[in-house]
């Protein structure tokens, strides 16, 4: 008993320093930073958190880490907070977490409901994000004594488990899933090897010594996709703000939660389980969190769908408390409950924190940090929504042309932060490149960057599992259940199509003889890669080459399967449905989840002329930066891009180019102190240095 007396009183302390250290006024301002950008990057079709997360994380090298992930933990926790404004308003949801809102939320604003429909989805956000930070808060005293019987086979164990869940529920496509967290873990061994001191898959390159930085992969991987996506798919919602209609109805908005307290209770509990389960994304919790409502309310069938403000209820809740619950097993185990929580997991290593016990037990003041700001950042973030409601609708109406220019300059400075070499900026465009490109084949891009972000950790747990263990480490109890699970997990796509086509013998009937297409070409490329990458390993030392010849055996052998499946399965054999579609198909098979900027909608052969227009942009942009510096470079390409895809007039081209290169110059060259890299004109020119970054 007196245990436990103390055990409660050093987390209440923990959780007191953790508050008291949150309200010092620089780390509020990083909070409340953090949640504006947060309901920006939510607002803004096309862009999203985890775009806005990966591009902040190298503008925390600097911070302490109370700061760092008070900032980032703020972004993240108001994204879903600002997603349903354009949802509501105009019927595009700002991320796919708010695409079920979509379902009554416009209609209600049609109807003239719309400050009703938006005050229910802040208040509901509200309570959900609160909810989820209390699941978090009470989690930490349960996990803290499981973690001192965990040793490295379980938390080998347990990434093992983060991936193979990861992979296969990425959607429609669980072969492909486990082939890019694969590729991931390879990709994160590059450079030289711990045991061994082998510089793996180097190729000459200094750069590459001491592997790929994460923040230029990152942000080529999600940032510049998204921004691809955006210049092709040049789409714009033109609609006038009506501010009464906005203000309208609010009281009644908070009214009707209040009514409904019990389905957020409901589906909260939704949100905050379900994105614990490592893996789940985003726009799966919502659809599940509003086919549970449309299953338990009264009513519910008849009116769902027409302007039923307990949907828009339903899917809100549900998307803030899941940030909570994505938190859990990101802390406890170093198993990212979400994409975002994966980059999340990369700030943990930019700051010297390792997840696990540590966090529990070390760094328990920090844990709770996290807990307040996920808390705070919540109630922050309705209440701006609240005050500023008209003025946020309006960033859903802004042009390509005018949030392009300003999101590629911050996506360039923070990609040059992460070693401030010339490495990080090709590195960047390369895969800016490889995500396009997965992006439009459908191959899942979360399974790489967790592959990337544990691959380390997982070469290091087996490497000291098998040096203290030898392989008994297998026969433990959890390690056993874990991978048992993790095997289910891989399994349960291939049982569930044995299922759906009634045996194994049906099964088979559904391939033919091999039929190519191009969308084929992608997974053959990757299969070359793999392969490549697995001949150059056969020549290093057996301790370099053991994980990296396992995991790549691994990697060709899905993929192999994956281009099989695509080459011979017939057109008329349906896919296996992903969760995400069962829940979609709960609700409504008329629905349309693609609701954001799409290209799907496009002739392939304009997607690829915009594509290559864009990533031209970005070789000229480089091209031009190498020779007289970064910040002339932005006032330039400004000038040209808006001119060239507008075109817009010089009256506003002129004053967004100055506003843009001072906001850039006073922000990152004057406040950070941020080292530009640098141009042959400062080189042979050493009198011009007088322009900063030249």
């Amino acid at each position: 008993m007196e245990g436990f007396g103390a055990e409660a009183a050093f987390m209440a302390t923990a959780a007191g320093k953790a508050f008291f250290t949150l309200m010092e006024p620089h780390r509020l301002m990083f909070l409340g930073l953090g949640c504006i950008m947060g309901l920006v990057l939510g607002i803004v079709p096309g862009i999203g958190g985890l775009t806005g997360t990966a591009m902040l994380l190298p503008f925390t090298f600097a911070m302490d880490p109370y700061s760092a992930f008070a900032l980032l933990l703020g972004l993240g926790a108001t994204t879903a907070t600002g997603d349903p404004i354009p949802a509501i308003l105009f019927g595009v949801p700002g991320g796919a977490a708010s695409a079920a809102t979509v379902l009554d939320g416009f209609p209600m604003a049609k109807r003239g409901e719309a400050g009703r429909a938006l005050s229910a989805a802040y208040m509901s956000s509200l309570m959900g994000g609160i909810f989820g930070a209390a699941l978090l808060a009470v989690s930490i005293p349960i996990l803290r004594p499981v973690m001192l019987y965990l040793g490295s086979p379980e938390l080998l164990a347990f990434s093992i488990l983060g991936i193979s869940m990861v992979a296969v529920l990425s959607g429609s496509a669980p072969l492909r899933g486990v082939a890019a967290g694969c590729f991931g873990i390879m990709i994160a061994m590059i450079g030289s090897d711990p045991q061994t001191g082998t510089l793996r898959w180097t190729f000459d390159s200094l750069y590459l010594w001491d592997g790929l930085p994460l923040t230029p992969l990152l942000l080529g991987i999600f940032a510049l996709p998204e921004l691809c996506d955006l210049l092709i798919a040049r789409t714009t919602i033109s609609k006038e703000i009506d501010k009464k209609n906005i203000y309208r109805g609010q009281w009644q908005g908070v009214k009707d939660c209040m009514d409904n307290w019990w389905l957020i209770v409901r589906c909260s509990w939704i949100g905050g389980g379900i994105g614990s389960i490592p893996g789940i994304s985003a726009s799966v919790v919502d659809w599940l969190a509003y086919g549970h409502a449309l299953k338990t309310e009264k009513g519910a069938r008849e009116t769902f769908g027409k302007g039923d403000v307990r949907g828009v209820i339903a899917s809100e809740s549900s998307n803030n408390a899941k940030e909570g619950g994505a938190l859990v097993p990101t802390i406890a185990f170093g198993v990212p409950g979400s994409a975002t929580m994966a980059i999340l997991l990369g700030a943990f290593l930019i700051h010297g924190l390792v997840p696990g016990p540590d966090m529990l037990h070390k760094h328990l003041d920090i844990t709770y940090t996290m807990v307040w700001s996920v808390a705070l950042a919540n109630i922050l973030g309705a209440g701006l929504c609240y005050a500023f409601s008209p003025q946020f609708a309006r960033l859903a109406t802004l042009r390509y042309t005018l949030i392009l220019p300003a999101v590629l300059g911050i996506v360039y400075i923070g990609a040059f932060e992460a070693s401030r070499n010339w490495g990080d900026l090709y590195a960047l465009l390369f895969f800016g490149v490889i995500g396009w490109l997965m992006k439009q084949f459908k191959w899942p891009r979360p399974p790489l960057i967790l592959g990337l972000v544990l691959g380390d950790s997982i070469e290091r747990y087996m490497f000291i599992s098998v040096e203290r263990y030898g392989f008994t480490w297998l026969w433990r109890p959890v390690v056993a259940v874990l991978l048992i699970m993790a095997l289910v997990g891989l399994l349960r796509p291939l049982i569930a199509d044995i299922r759906r086509q009634g045996g194994p013998i049906r099964m088979l009937s559904s391939f033919q003889m091999p039929a190519f297409h191009p969308s084929q070409l992608f997974t053959m490329a990757f299969i070359a890669v793999i392969g490549t990458m697995v001949a150059v390993a056969l020549q290093w030392h057996f301790s370099a080459k053991l994980v990296p010849l396992v995991v790549g055996t691994i990697a060709l052998t899905v993929a192999g399967l994956s281009l099989f499946n695509e080459m011979c399965r017939k057109p008329t054999a349906a896919r296996v449905a992903g969760l995400g579609e069962q829940a979609q198909q709960e609700v409504g098979e008329a629905i349309h989840m693609d609701l954001t900027s799409d290209t799907g909608h496009l002739p392939v052969r304009t997607i690829v002329e915009r594509a290559a227009r864009f990533f031209g942009y970005l070789l000229a942009f480089m091209a031009t930066m190498a020779v007289i510096g970064f910040i002339p470079t932005v006032a330039i390409f400004v000038v040209v891009f808006m001119r060239l895809e507008g075109p817009e007039r010089w009256s506003l081209v002129i004053p967004y180019a100055v506003c843009l290169v001072l906001a850039i110059y006073i922000t990152f060259d004057r406040f950070m102190s941020v080292p530009w890299p640098q141009s042959l004109l400062g080189i042979f020119v050493p009198a011009m240095k007088f322009i900063p970054s030249v």
